[in-house]
């Protein structure tokens, strides 16, 4: 009866530290696949004029992801370019690594920007600060108007950044 309890006991804790495991805290060089320089612009890019956006030409490193986070629970900061939005708030957007990507500065590459969806609507009166966004991470890569997208985050939690 003792060997059972104790045999539960240790169940049950191995079955509570693998569930509140704490999302592993990322940098935007992360992203990169390991190995990999950062992307540089190699060239002029294309114009599309009907959508009035410059698409810039990467080189080779730029849809290089990193294998090691598809799957993985993530924390990483950012900035929101909202994409789908409503009422309630944001409910799909774009995270970049700095303030104007995609909208008053060309994107940047495609490993270095994350599609993020989340059920909790984040208020659209403060989706112009740095956030943190926590989520599972999976490599899938995606075209938008804003920009070449190589990453998706399912947000469990959104919260303002603080250092």
């Amino acid at each position: 009866m003792l060997r059972t309890f104790m045999r539960a006991l240790v169940l049950s804790l191995a079955s509570t530290s693998v569930l509140s495991a704490a999302p592993k805290q990322v940098t935007w060089d992360d992203l990169i696949a390991p190995g990999a320089p950062y992307s540089e612009i190699v060239g002029d890019g294309v114009i599309d004029f009907e959508n009035d956006r410059w698409k810039p030409e990467f080189d080779e490193n730029a849809n290089q992801m990193n294998p090691d986070l598809d799957g993985t629970d993530i924390r990483i900061p950012g900035y929101i370019l909202p994409v789908e939005i409503d009422a309630e708030g944001v409910h799909g957007f774009i995270l970049v690594p700095y303030a104007g990507a995609c909208v008053h500065t060309p994107p940047p590459p495609p490993n270095q920007v994350v599609y993020v969806t989340t059920e909790t609507p984040w208020r659209a009166d403060s989706m112009w600060d740095v956030v943190w966004v926590e989520g599972a991470m999976a490599i899938k890569q995606q075209s938008t108007e804003l920009a070449e997208i190589g990453y998706e985050l399912t947000a469990t939690q959104i919260e303002f950044f603080d250092e």
